[in-house]
């Protein structure tokens, strides 16, 4: 049975990512997300939304900041090339997102993503005038980017 996409709403997305995330629970805002399905099984999902990084966040960039399966075969590289192609049609320029230091991303390169950068690991966020517990992993991150674009050629 072949992996299809289908639209999801951002309750199922939050409930299937605290369900199967390795280390993230769900987030807390999105642009959108989809679904991706192997028959009637949901097996995988990914959340689009502003880029978390202030420098980033140009009105033409798009952030992955959860792509979540339950281990199903290729669900990741179908979300990544999924969401990449509806920022394209939105207007998006570039899509970015972060793995873990660890994590190879071979599914991000399946889907025509490239390895742009490593980013510092951070300190907690918790502070003496705003005390938190920090979930996430504070480790050094790799950020991949796609551009959306053409360059378009002007013959003379």
């Amino acid at each position: 049975m072949s992996l299809e996409i289908r639209p999801v709403t951002f309750d199922t997305a939050k409930a299937f990512i605290a369900r199967h995330h390795r280390h993230h629970g769900p987030t807390r805002s999105w642009k959108f997300g989809v679904g991706v399905s192997r028959g009637d099984d949901l097996v995988g999902v990914i959340v689009v939304g502003r880029p978390v990084a202030r420098a980033l966040d140009d009105g033409f960039t798009a952030e992955v900041t959860r792509c979540c399966t339950d281990g199903t075969r290729n669900a990741c590289s179908k979300l990544y090339g999924t969401a990449a192609r509806i920022c394209r049609a939105m207007g998006y320029r570039r899509i970015v997102t972060y793995t873990l230091d660890t994590e190879a991303g071979t599914s991000l390169e399946a889907a025509g993503w490239t390895f742009a950068a490593m980013t510092q690991g951070h300190r907690e966020w918790s502070c003496p005038s705003r005390p938190r517990e920090t979930k996430a992993p504070t480790c050094a991150k790799k950020r991949w980017e796609k551009p959306l674009f053409r360059v378009v050629r002007i013959a003379e």
